[in-house]
């Protein structure tokens, strides 16, 4: 039988704050660490996958244990992104919405410094941040964090990766005495070599369960392709999945600007996100994927860090990651909140031979996706054409008197042999399929 959050020990008005939020059963990984922080005093290391309830898992715990007394900086949870520290931020406010006295700061980089320093100069009993901001306001003196008690290191296996520096700032400016509670998804050598440099030398080992909670509800593919194929591939399986929301992966900012240009060009609701886009930028497409004003996201791995949307049916790598720790944080985009999701990579005959080396690190089993055939791939390009025919704007320069001129030749003809004649002349320029499904003499010849 579940525990409930009384089981735990989570007070009464915290516990009203999930009942309005229609959280009523713990998840796994919430069962498990929720008593460890408020019982005992040892560092953990907790080794959970996206979407597992990992905020609420040391959230709720933490808030609980303020002393609204002290007005110093108590606790600290740091994130890779200003993404997933405004998410967590969100969460920690809609967790304590009945215990105002608890007082919450988002110190997150790509916005305006000095409103946070204004804000600074109030109480603040919690502080979620990026490392960078954090290094920053510290220099500049607007904070200080040497009577901390609690520090979080969320999503540590990619923030130790990226943003090292600025974490070994952070780290030797507060207390040693601090209590440090340390979530991945993987446990890479450096996340490793952190904990033992970092930590004490008594830690509590924490892990969900992984091989029903990390990949549960997820299924792995892979399609081999020719490069010059790939983007088309691409568009068949995108409209084959239309009006379903997704996440394309690709390993560079220049690859996410590419590719998004071309979604752009065939009219796919699209948007992209990368490091080097302004913050108001980020925010706005990032607020209309979460709407659902568009459907598919282009990012790079670290500007997608803190998509919490549930509705995502699919993730595509357009390029493997470097790491299995970076698969493992795309793929979790999707199958969140127990929804089933399809992670597809999309590889050159070359990288087939990384397929069992994935399975192999990370337990998951990757089946193979059929590929479209020729004749499939053609007429999606015909069916690209036409929305995008569809989609254009009429040119109002075109004068009255050319529009009646052309408006001439078409005149006897019906809207359906208009159609026929307009798709004639595509195939005829493209060398495309025919209606009989084989395909035109121009495509058989070598």
């Amino acid at each position: 039988m579940s525990k409930s959050f009384s089981d735990l020990g989570i007070n009464k008005q915290l516990q009203q704050a999930l009942t309005e939020l229609q959280i009523s059963v713990p998840t796994d990984i919430q069962e498990k660490t929720i008593p460890v922080v408020l019982s005992q005093k040892e560092d953990l290391v907790v080794l959970a996958k996206t979407g597992t309830g990992k905020t609420a898992a040391f959230g709720l715990p933490l808030l609980q244990l303020i002393d609204i007394e002290n007005t110093k900086v108590q606790t600290l949870i740091l994130a890779p992104t200003r993404e997933l520290g405004q998410q967590i931020y969100n969460n920690l406010v809609s967790f304590a919405s009945g215990s105002p006295e608890i007082t919450i700061a988002s110190l997150c980089g790509g916005i305006p410094i000095k409103p946070q320093m204004e804000r600074l100069k109030s109480t603040a009993h919690i502080i979620v941040a990026t490392p960078g901001r954090m290094v920053d306001l510290i220099k500049r003196e607007a904070l200080s964090i040497k009577d901390l008690k609690y520090l979080v290191l969320d999503e540590a296996d990619e923030m130790v990766t990226a943003l090292k520096k600025d974490l070994d700032l952070i780290i030797k400016d507060i207390p040693k005495s601090r209590r440090t509670l340390l979530f991945t998804a993987t446990l890479p050598g450096t996340i490793k070599q952190l904990v033992q440099n970092y930590m004490s030398k008594h830690i509590v080992h924490i892990e969900a369960d992984m091989e029903t909670v990390g990949h549960q509800g997820i299924d792995h593919q892979y399609v081999v392709v020719e490069p010059i194929e790939k983007l088309e591939v691409l568009l068949h399986f995108l409209s084959s999945n239309e009006g379903e929301r997704g996440i394309i992966f690709c390993k560079t900012k220049a690859a996410v600007n590419k590719l998004a240009k071309k979604l752009a060009i065939n009219k796919f609701s699209s948007g992209a996100i990368h490091g080097s886009l302004a913050q108001t930028i980020r925010d706005r497409i990032m607020g209309q994927f979460r709407e659902g004003h568009i459907d598919i996201l282009v990012a790079t791995d670290l500007a997608a860090r803190g998509i919490d949307v549930k509705e995502i049916s699919y993730v595509v790598n357009y390029h493997l990651p470097d790491t299995y720790e970076a698969y493992v944080h795309r793929s979790g985009r999707t199958a969140r909140a127990g929804a089933k999701g399809l992670s597809l990579s999309i590889i050159q005959q070359e990288e087939l031979e990384e397929i069992p080396e994935f399975e192999n690190e990370l337990g998951i089993t990757f089946n193979e996706f059929r590929k479209a055939d020729t004749q499939s791939i053609e007429e999606n390009n015909g069916l690209l054409w036409a929305r995008k025919v569809f989609k254009t704007k009429p040119n109002r320069e075109v004068s009255e008197e050319f529009k009646t001129k052309i408006k001439t030749i078409f005149h006897h003809l019906t809207k359906d042999e208009l159609v026929e004649k307009i798709l004639a002349n595509y195939l005829a320029q493209t060398g495309g399929v025919t209606t009989n499904s084989e395909p035109t003499k121009k495509r058989k010849k070598k």
